[in-house]
């Protein structure tokens, strides 16, 4: 949340061990989104309705400039789940250091339509036109989604509403579910409470079953949400990340007007590896978040706080890639860099036909098969990034271009197949064995320019990609053994028949952020 001048991050954190467990509200604060202290935890488990676990939840302001948090306890060792809230113990102390959980909690407990052990991770409370607030609670019946609606006037008693806010059939239990409007004009963020008839509305939710992110775009009225003509809802749908991207967040930054969607990222390493570096989980880089003006998805961009810890800066335009050439990208710390890139060529001739026996849906099984090795037409092109000497290590990240019946398809890839030559390679991400899939999305851009761009931000283990603007966004984890600080190199490069043009290159070495304990 933002306050009075002040950024806050509570996450979920496990003191005790680089492994799930033990979960309290960590608590970090920053006036830039940047650079970050480290405060004591904000929420432990200490009280009858929270003895056996303070899970994830969410910050509102109320009137009176006072924050609250709403978040889901644990009470017993059945996983009993209810919803509590904690307030600032001193409005007066700039980084709100302590909480209280006061007496009359839990606000909320389900009843007996809920099924009590998939009941949680409340919303940020919007404020209706009828002066009541509302919130909205993840949960499941049987294997329908379901996020269920809480109305209240003085936020101390709520009453659940007769119909859910939305629900889905097959689509398992809904974590984290987060729920805001944007506006159609997609220029600046909006606060929570906003609505409007030139206002729509997202919704998104944490699968449970797969592990990744899920938005649909469309109306909110008469306490119902109705996704767009159109969107799909479920498996198959819109995702903010289509790589290792989980349990985000997204809040209203009053002081620029804008909306920031905060993602985090699980280790894909092998447990025993996490156990070793005593460490587990990053948070990725804070994304803005307007709507396209296509009207049809979201745009995502890194906040404009990132680029000051850009140093040296290399710049390249004009710069043919003729098919198996590739380029170094040399003067800047590879390891650590903001790269921004602009593709063109000259005609759309060359795009390969899509196969009608590949399934649409699942652009991470095409990626796996048309890896970035794999010759095409118009692609495979992009940068190879964390590579090492003779690419015994590399992530590449990159387009393919195919024709399908009336329009062309864009598959956009990020490859951690091939980024270590570490054991432990696992298909499954059960956090237990290493992960390292070819993540891939599809991205809905106009080719009529001929062009196609594509933002990386390297950090080590880390590979955040924006294709076309922040149209599709691919986060990977990945751990190179060689290709490592001032050993790792980048690349553009084109695998296809068609030339591409580097348009424009611009790239930067990235300076480390300043964290500190308080």
């Amino acid at each position: 949340m933002y306050y009075n001048g002040i950024y806050h991050l509570f996450y979920q954190y496990n003191s005790e061990g680089a492994v799930w467990g033990n979960i309290v509200w960590a608590h970090s604060v920053s006036k830039d989104l940047i650079n970050w202290i480290k405060l004591e935890p904000a929420i432990y488990p200490s009280e009858p309705f929270d003895r056996y676990g303070c899970w994830s939840g969410s910050a509102t302001i109320l009137p009176g400039n006072k924050p609250v948090i709403l978040y889901t306890g644990i009470i017993d060792i059945n996983q009993t789940q209810v919803q509590n809230y904690a307030i600032p113990a001193n409005l007066s102390d700039p980084y709100l250091t302590k909480w209280i959980k006061p007496n009359n909690n839990p606000l909320i407990t389900a009843d007996v339509s809920i099924n009590k052990t998939a009941f949680r991770d409340p919303t940020t409370a919007w404020f209706g036109p009828d002066g009541y607030w509302r919130i909205t609670i993840g949960s499941r019946r049987r294997n329908r989604g379901i996020s269920h609606l809480y109305r209240s006037r003085d936020f101390m008693h709520w009453v659940k509403a007769q119909h859910p806010l939305h629900s889905q059939a097959e689509t398992g239990n809904w974590e984290c579910p987060d729920f805001y409007p944007v506006s159609i004009s997609g220029k600046y963020g909006l606060d929570t409470s906003v609505m409007g008839p030139n206002v729509k509305h997202v919704f998104k939710v944490s699968l449970d079953a797969t592990r990744y992110e899920y938005y649909t775009i469309g109306t909110y009225e008469n306490d119902r949400y109705v996704p767009d003509e159109g969107m799909i809802d479920g498996w198959n749908g819109l995702r903010y990340d289509y790589g290792n991207f989980y349990a985000s967040k997204s809040f209203f930054d009053s002081s620029k007007n804008r909306r920031i969607l905060w993602g985090w990222a699980n280790e894909s390493d092998t447990q025993e590896n996490d156990v070793k570096k005593g460490w587990a989980g990053i948070q990725l880089i804070p994304r803005t978040i307007v709507l396209d003006p296509n009207g049809k998805q979201l745009l995502q961009w890194p906040i404009e706080e990132v680029e000051a810890l850009r140093r040296e800066k290399v710049y390249l335009n004009d710069k043919d890639l003729v098919q198996g050439e590739k380029i170094e990208i040399n003067g800047i710390t590879a390891a650590q860099a903001d790269v921004d890139v602009t593709f063109s060529f000259q005609s759309l001739e060359k795009a390969e036909p899509f196969d009608p026996t590949w399934d649409r849906y699942d652009a991470q099984k095409l990626c796996g098969q048309k890896d970035s090795t794999v010759d095409g037409g118009l692609g495979p092109f992009g940068l190879i990034t964390l590579a090492s000497e003779n690419l015994k290590e590399y992530t590449p990240v990159f387009f393919r271009v195919f024709k399908d019946q009336n329009k062309h398809l864009v598959l956009m890839c990020s490859d951690a197949s091939r980024s270590t030559l570490a054991d432990g390679i696992s298909n499954s991400n059960d956090g237990k064995d290493a992960y390292r899939p070819s993540f891939g999305g599809f991205v809905d851009v106009d080719l009529t320019e001929m062009k196609l761009s594509l933002r990386s931000l390297i950090d080590n283990s880390v590979v955040e990609s924006f294709g076309a603007g922040g149209k599709t966004c691919i986060s990977s984890r990945v751990y190179p053994t060689l290709a490592i600080y001032n050993n790792a190199h980048l690349y553009a490069f084109n695998n296809g028949t068609e030339t591409i043009k580097i348009e424009s290159l611009s790239a930067w070495s990235m300076s480390k952020p300043l964290q500190m304990n308080r």
